[in-house]
């Protein structure tokens, strides 16, 4: 389907920061690294929001070593986008201020939606809203710490169809100085199978008008993008899975809320051949090597992307295990260079991509759900004590 074109959709303030087009890349653990921000800001012109991925409140203030490779940022990178995974109000808030004292990063996002167990069985991620005093704690100590960044928050509908959250999450958010909330129209048990629920979207854009309001979940293209603002009257879009394999999305995604059509002619948007996806891979394989410091380690990062680069293409199953285990940059251009890279972007390589898995039962500590307001128990015995993937 050609991409609707609309007249140029208004910047996103966060804070201080106009985000033009309303386009953010949504922190995703082990890929929204410096080399994928890097990729993925390339191909928008520098244009949208691009947020690192998780990082722990506990390891930051640790100053552990890894997590202080997650938070470097490439000069170029404005605004410097940092999420916070965090259970704990006090580490919360010491986390939030070591970035604003030290000047690690200009705007602040902080996660509640992770769905994954190691995150809510410890009551953090998409469990954590439920708990409307600790949410509003937490949230009082990172606006607070904060002091002219702005902190924003992104999360689930709730833990399940039983126990939803958005909405209370969201006037909670509001009245603790939140700039902007971040919703994926799914609940924690959902994971990221089904379809996502815009409706939600729509609901919490009425409830919270107060301010901006980004829509989450089965962004695959730009049309889809425009779709969710025209029927959520949201104010920006998140896009997370949609990129895997394809940090070209993102220019779709500006020229589309441009209101332009340049480099895409049919309206249809970026679909590179297979040696322009070749050439993009080794680029991708060799700054995960400078920035790791170790060309081996980049590219065996980089195998956990092969999948989704070459969705779609007549590969062969052989073939694509033998550039899954990759090991020097070497190697992967010469299995590459074996591939008929004429071959043009396939049918269906546009759609759904990564995890898709659903009605998961979702861990929580025990007796979670006896009430929504008691937080006791929750300590900084519940952090998690690494960042990331």
């Amino acid at each position: 389907m050609p991409t609707t074109v609309l007249a140029p959709a208004a910047p996103l303030a966060i804070g201080p920061h106009a985000v033009q087009p309303p386009v953010v890349l949504a922190p995703m653990a082990g890929i929204t690294n410096a080399p994928f921000r890097t990729l993925c800001r390339e191909f928008s012109g520098g244009k949208g929001l691009f947020v690192s991925e998780m990082i722990t409140t506990r390891a930051l203030v640790e100053r552990n070593e890894k997590t202080m490779q997650l938070i470097r940022f490439d000069a170029t990178e404005q605004p410097r986008s940092i999420q916070l995974y965090g259970v704990d109000p006090a580490t919360v808030g010491k986390a939030v201020r070591m970035i604003a004292e030290e000047d690690l990063a200009d705007h602040i996002d902080l996660n509640f939606g992770c769905p994954v167990p190691k995150v809510t069985r410890k009551g953090g991620g998409s469990a954590l809203p439920y708990k409307r005093n600790l949410l509003r704690a937490i949230l009082r100590e990172a606006v607070s710490g904060a002091g002219d960044l702005p902190v924003t928050m992104k999360m689930r509908k709730g833990i399940d169809d039983d126990h939803i959250t958005f909405l209370d999450a969201g006037r909670i958010a509001v009245e603790e100085g939140v700039t902007a909330i971040a919703l994926h129209g799914r609940t924690a048990a959902e994971h990221y199978g089904g379809t996502a629920d815009w409706d939600a979207i729509a609901r919490l854009k009425e409830h919270v008008p107060e301010i901006p309001v980004l829509g989450n979940g089965d962004i695959w293209s730009a049309e889809d993008a425009l779709r969710m603002v025209r029927e959520t009257g949201c104010d920006g879009v998140v896009v997370g899975r949609g990129c895997l394999g394809r940090p070209w999305l993102f220019a779709d995604l500006v020229a589309a809320f441009e209101g332009r059509t340049d480099g895409s002619p049919d309206g249809h948007g970026v679909r590179p051949p297979l040696r322009e996806v070749a050439a993009v891979m080794v680029r991708h394989a060799t700054l995960l090597g400078e920035w790791m410091g170790d060309e081996a380690r980049g590219v065996i990062d980089f195998r956990k992307h092969v999948a989704w680069y070459l969705k779609g293409f007549a590969v062969g199953s052989d073939m694509r295990r033998r550039l899954a285990i990759t090991s020097s940059l070497a190697e992967l251009a010469d299995g590459l260079a074996e591939l008929d890279l004429d071959q043009s972007w396939p049918t269906g390589a546009d759609g759904p991509r990564g995890r898709t898995s659903g009605n998961n039962r979702v861990v929580l500590p025990d007796g979670w759900l006896k009430d929504p307001y008691d937080c006791a128990g929750i300590s900084e015995d519940a952090e998690l004590d690494t960042s990331g993937g």
